[in-house]
């Protein structure tokens, strides 16, 4: 059977609780975690949000497995929450996807990605300099 990356993504996406911008901002306030897994170039290109994990979707499951021992300090069991951010929300589906299939129950994506954060007026900063 053969399965295209639409179907791929919608069936990442039924199994999320995808958050828009203003509601993953106040999920961050309340202590949940945004993880940035766009390439360096593309966060050059684009911005970044102030405060965000940058973990790149090659190593994603291998920092935030809390049994594993390549994990980051912050993954620390498996009920962190974390919020996982691309360029649109298309990649950060299927990488949340992947991170419930670890058994962090709490995974999600940003609906929308860096752009919907950007257009909502959320704060954002150039790599090379500070907020706008």
């Amino acid at each position: 059977m053969v399965t295209t990356v639409d179907q791929l993504v919608a069936k990442a996406r039924a199994g999320l609780a995808r958050p828009g911008p203003a509601e993953a901002h106040a999920a961050v306030a309340a202590g949940a975690l945004l993880v940035d897994i766009r390439p360096a170039a593309q966060r050059a290109r684009e911005g970044e949000i102030p405060g965000a994990l940058v973990i790149e979707r090659n190593v994603l499951e291998w920092r935030l497995d809390p049994t594993g021992s390549h994990r980051i300090p912050e993954a620390v069991d498996h009920d962190v929450a974390w919020i996982v951010v691309c360029s649109e929300g298309y990649a950060s589906s299927l990488a949340a996807a992947s991170l419930q299939e670890l058994g962090l129950r709490r995974a999600t994506d940003l609906d929308g990605g860096f752009v919907a954060w950007a257009a909502a007026g959320l704060p954002t900063r150039s790599v090379d300099q500070g907020l706008r």
